[in-house]
């Protein structure tokens, strides 16, 4: 799976990625709720797949993130979600974001397990028994100390599947990740499927985080951002990595179907070329001969093209 990211993983990105890599599904960004049900139009500007029957232009499954803790109008904004085309709904426990958690959202909920198991078993409720009602949390706030009790919660209000990123909240990205947590809950509910993510990133990564967890369904973020055809070859090791020119290429096409103001836009472009530059010495050069650029056209002049006919 593609995991949600906030400000990366929007619907360009979506878009390309899932061209270059055979996700079984994505998840959107976050979708903040609070205290009322939110407008059509902003569903359909979160996670515009939604007038395409939840799918990207290659039909791979698009699954509707929110966060917040108001489970009332949690339950409400979901059950709008799927009336508008949404093919599942994900509910965000795990983002260690300051400015979320200071809000009430995200990993800070984990601290209190009754919390969560009131917003899922209501949204669950809400929504019909075939729509798949899941959740991505980390493994606790400073610790691990709060896992089981957390993800029983989850568990007993009926959540289809539980991803878990290997960190705490405490820790945000920095390592090491702890896949033997994961291990733990896996093992306690052996029928449940959870899904682990942290740190996927080749594989023997891939193999370890296996072993480790007894998961068989895994989720990538950031790795897929910064080696787009990694999912492909985790699937098919014998496939050899994307050469520089094809990434260059889908990079710029990136930046050409972006929406937004031209300075927005050249940041979003410039921050996937530095996470790319960590495997490909081109990026790295690329992004010293544009980096101090700010305008659209001065980038293309300094790149080479070729339009893509994208599904």
């Amino acid at each position: 799976m593609l995991a949600p990211m906030e400000g990366l993983t929007d619907f360009t990105m979506r878009h390309v990625l899932t061209q270059l890599s055979p996700y079984d599904w994505c998840v959107t960004e976050f979708l903040r709720v609070t205290d009322r049900v939110l407008p059509n139009a902003v569903f359909y500007k979160h996670c515009p797949e939604l007038m395409s029957d939840g799918l990207t232009a290659n039909g791979t499954p698009v699954h509707f993130q929110l966060l917040g803790s108001n489970a009332e109008m949690l339950a409400e904004n979901a059950k709008r979600a799927v009336e508008l085309g949404a093919p599942a709904i994900d509910l965000n426990f795990g983002c260690p974001a300051k400015t979320v958690n200071r809000h009430g959202g995200g990993a800070s909920l984990l601290v209190d397990s009754r919390v969560l198991h009131d917003i899922v078993r209501s949204v669950r409720k809400a929504v019909p028994e075939h729509i798949p009602v899941t959740a991505k949390m980390r493994l606790g706030i400073d610790s691990t100390d709060e896992l089981m009790d957390n993800a029983s919660a989850i568990y007993e209000a009926g959540a289809n599947w539980l991803t878990i990123h290997a960190r705490t909240k405490a820790q945000g990205y920095r390592p090491p990740v702890n896949w033997e947590a994961i291990g733990q809950v896996k093992s306690s509910y052996p029928e449940w499927e959870i899904i682990a993510n942290g740190d996927i990133s080749s594989l023997p990564a891939l193999q370890t985080c296996r072993e480790a967890t007894g998961c068989d369904t895994f989720m990538v973020g950031r790795s897929a951002v910064s080696e787009p055809d990694l999912v492909a070859r985790l699937k098919q090791p014998h496939l050899k990595a994307m050469p520089w020119d094809e990434i260059n290429n889908w990079q710029l096409h990136f930046l050409r179907k972006l929406v937004g103001t031209e300075n927005g836009l050249v940041g979003r472009y410039k921050q996937w070329l530095a996470m790319t530059a960590t495997h490909y010495p081109e990026a790295a050069a690329q992004f010293q001969r544009i980096k101090r650029l700010k305008k659209i056209a001065e980038i293309e002049a300094l790149s080479s093209f070729v339009e893509i006919e994208s599904e």
